[in-house]
């Protein structure tokens, strides 16, 4: 315990080391703060230099509007700043930098130099300021063009203790970088050079929003990406979101920005989960590069000291602004999509038909691909025969109002829906078909499964879940646990579409099941739900969990790889991916199908067009 309990106050060094704590803990903490002062000083090309890892020097140069002499000293004082001057402007803070704090607090632990020339003061006459963070030091000439360089060196060299915790000089310049790339990529009209050690590692041209994108995250993910753009009074959102296909094993492809400044809101970061939650496997994270524009007086920046949490007044309207703009953006259906360009539409030749000539009557191998046409099924639909089954739905949509198969092949040059009509069936697993691009392939059992999914979602929200009676109740052995958990549970299997009744100690009986699901195995797909309820219980399964429950059913639903579709049976499960929302990829995340363009299958046989 202490002797002396005398209050007294810090020294200004203790008080600047205290506050520097709170702003610095690492190279990439000071990096942050002087790219921030250097772009609301107007800076159109900001040069970094670093060397081991940022802890032996940072030097920033920017060509802004740069520093008066006689605010030089000032500028190195906390809580010195030129960006509020009343507590209206702190309010409604516009810019990045704006506490005061960032050059005083870097001064308290390292050794740091501020060079600056204002653009007005750009005449033969007149030169650049150079002013050392040391007790007593004057302002002296130097020669800089205009703009302002702020040089820091030997992080810590005063608070060894603190230097300890650093990381290797590759990982503190990791942490730079990235820093580095996520201010850079809210900021795509300035120019950007990143150096360590001497040598260029990143440059950036000033570019637009999309082109800096891919500069910084990568082509690959602009092509599996969509654009949004969405207004809803004084609320922005704009941006990229990575479909599934692009999911990743860790969070490290989020950016999400709330007036051009890098944000981790767990606010923001829970709406973009919940928009992506029907397209990712559990352990996937989404990735996306998302900026909202919100009035500066409903937001507020001062929360944190790095300013990297923000607090909004009305955190519900935005968190639902966003999930809704992002879930309706990865929901279109095909059919809504934009046509595409004609740079991705190249124009067929003359001699190429939509539809290859061959006999209807050509049998399909057992296994391979059925050729169809063939003529639509005549028969009665019984419930065992799940090979005809599951596709009442597709031969029913894929008949034309005569009862004759929906078969005839478009003419040349016809418009094409987005994924085009059935050439074949590929080994029993694929559908093949042909769009106006070239050659589309469907996974079938994946697309089927999105499908049953999203029917079984609106009918059990609309209370319309339309059940089926089986002509031949599928009667099958059972425990006695789950004679019991039937019993104890009828009226969840009632609204869930299912009738069981128990045919002794040791049997249940499946007498009806949802219309949707016809083609399932109804002891196995019974037993899967009762798994279900007794490991999570009936309230948790019908609402945490209620997804994962008919993403489960409706994977039992979906038509299985090896059985043979007609080219009706085809094109009708086709139409109803146009028509179905989130129809690209499978509830696991999965895509559904792929596109392959003629151009690419030009490339590939080396044929010249």
């Amino acid at each position: 315990m202490l002797e002396d309990t005398a209050i007294q106050l810090l020294p200004d060094l203790l008080i600047s080391q205290i506050a520097a704590g709170e702003v610095v803990d690492r190279p990439a903490s000071v990096l942050k703060e002087l790219l921030e002062n250097a772009l609301d000083a107007d800076s159109s090309t900001i040069q970094i230099q670093l060397e081991e890892g940022g802890v032996k020097l940072i030097r920033v140069s920017d060509d802004g509007s740069g520093i008066a002499r006689d605010e030089l000293a000032l500028a190195l004082t906390r809580h010195a700043t030129s960006k509020i001057r009343s507590l209206d402007d702190l309010e409604r803070v516009g810019t990045l930098g704006f506490r005061g704090e960032a050059l005083a607090s870097v001064a308290g632990v390292a050794r740091l130099t501020l060079t600056s020339r204002r653009a007005a003061d750009s005449t033969a006459a007149t030169h650049a300021w150079r002013l050392k963070a040391e007790a007593g030091a004057t302002p002296e000439p130097a020669a800089l063009p205009a703009g302002s360089v702020v040089e820091m060196r030997d992080l810590y060299y005063n608070t060894p203790a603190r230097r300890k915790f650093l990381k290797s000089d590759s990982t503190e310049f990791a942490h730079c970088a990235e820093a580095v790339r996520r201010i850079a990529l809210a900021h795509p009209e300035v120019a950007f050079t990143l150096a360590h050690n001497g040598r260029v590692s990143l440059q950036l041209n000033r570019s637009d929003a999309r082109g800096r994108a891919g500069a910084i995250l990568g082509d690959d993910f602009l092509a599996e990406s969509r654009h949004l753009d969405v207004h809803a009074g004084s609320l922005r959102v704009s941006g990229y979101c990575a479909l599934p296909a692009y999911s990743r094993a860790r969070g490290d492809a989020q950016y999400c920005y709330v007036n051009g400044r890098f944000v981790r809101d767990k606010l923001l970061a829970h709406a973009l989960r919940e928009a992506y939650q029907d397209l990712l496997h559990g352990s996937r994270y989404p990735a996306y590069c998302l900026f909202l524009e919100i009035d500066p007086a409903t937001v507020d920046v001062n929360v944190h000291p790095q300013k990297t949490e923000v607090r909004f007044r009305d955190s519900r309207a935005v968190h639902q602004f966003v999930f809704h703009a992002v879930q309706r953006l990865l929901s279109t259906p095909l059919a809504s999509a934009p046509p595409a360009s004609a740079e991705l539409a190249p124009a067929l030749p003359g001699d190429r038909s939509f539809w290859p000539e061959r006999a209807a009557s050509s049998p399909a191998a057992e296994g391979g691909a059925a050729f169809g046409p063939r003529p639509p099924y005549q028969g009665s639909l019984r419930v065992g025969d799940a090979a005809t089954g599951a596709y009442l739905a597709f031969v029913d949509a894929a008949r034309a109002p005569d009862g004759s198969a929906a078969a005839t092949p478009p003419a040349a040059g016809a418009d094409l829906p987005p994924l085009g009509y059935a050439l074949a069936q590929l080994h029993g697993v694929y559908i093949l078909a042909q769009n106006s691009q070239g050659l589309v392939v469907v996974d079938m059992h994946a697309a089927h499964e999105r499908i049953l999914y999203e029917k079984l979602k609106g009918a059990l929200d609309e209370r319309q879940l339309a059940t089926q009676a089986l002509l031949v109740p599928a009667v099958f052995s059972a425990d006695e646990i789950e004679v019991a958990a039937v019993e104890e549970h009828a009226e969840t299997l009632q609204r869930l579409g299912f009738d069981v009744a128990a045919m002794g100690p040791r049997q249940l009986a499946v007498r009806r099941v949802p219309a949707l699901l016809l083609a399932a195995d109804p002891a196995s797909l019974l037993r899967s739900l009762l798994d279900e309820l007794r490991a999570h219980g009936v309230s948790q399964l019908m609402t945490a969990r209620r997804n994962d429950l008919l993403a489960s059913m409706a994977c039992h639903g979906a038509v299985r790889a090896r059985r043979l579709l007609s080219v009706a049976e085809m094109n009708a499960l086709l139409r109803q991916m146009e028509e179905t929302e989130r129809a690209d990829h499978c509830n696991h995340g999965r895509p559904t199908w792929t596109q392959l363009t003629m151009a690419e299958l030009d490339r590939h046989f080396l044929r010249g067009r």
